[in-house]
């Protein structure tokens, strides 16, 4: 079955303003530059015809989407596009040890190591295992128009996943606060039809 979907990043957070390491593990609200953005992007889209909104089970993808759920349309919930979780990082801003630690991760899963993570954190595996599982998921159902919202890292893997990357072109995926990815089954494969749009904003 054919299916037209957009896949966005949540809004801002203050942790987000001030730099500050969420993942999965962190669960803030938007502040008021995240909650305009959502506004922004409901108000370009209010029209378009979605038959279901899909989150993870965080607040800030969920309050990002809070007018489309609120119309009502049915609304589920997906711990498989959580953040990924960054283990001792979170709730910390990024200094230089925590920085020279993400990017000897990031060195390993260039080189194959998919396993690499940070302390107590998910590896790209076990991240990719779950974007797997999700997209199969997508590809089953039956509605045609559908509205995701996730995360940053979750966004990078769900797109280098659609276009059948390896780990490392997850660094390549642009993902602005409420940065839209518009992209359509046709049943046999995935399409990109815009990337990382944020001309609502």
């Amino acid at each position: 079955m054919k299916k037209d979907i957009f896949i966005i990043r949540h809004g801002e957070t203050e942790l987000n303003r001030m730099g500050i390491v969420q993942g999965s593990g962190v669960d803030p609200s938007l502040n008021e530059t995240g909650r305009n953005q959502s506004l922004a992007f409901y108000n370009a889209y209010q029209d378009h015809p979605f038959e279901l909104v899909i989150t993870s089970r965080l607040k800030r993808a969920q309050e990002t989407v809070m007018p489309f759920i609120k119309r009502p349309l049915p609304w589920i919930q997906r711990a498989e596009i959580n953040e990924i979780s960054w283990g001792d990082h979170e709730g910390k801003p990024s200094e230089p040890g925590m920085i020279a630690d993400y990017e000897a991760m990031i060195e390993a899963w260039a080189s194959g190591d998919l396993s690499a993570h940070l302390k107590n954190g998910e590896s790209a595996h076990q991240l990719i295992t779950r974007i797997d599982h999700f997209l199969d998921e997508l590809k089953r159902r039956t509605e045609e128009n559908i509205l995701v919202c996730t995360h940053g890292r979750a966004l990078r893997c769900l797109i280098s996943r659609i276009n059948n990357q390896p780990a490392v072109a997850m660094e390549t995926v642009a993902h602005a606060n409420t940065g839209l990815y518009h992209v359509s089954w046709d049943g046999n494969q995935f399409q990109i039809l815009r990337e990382n749009d944020t001309t609502h904003l």
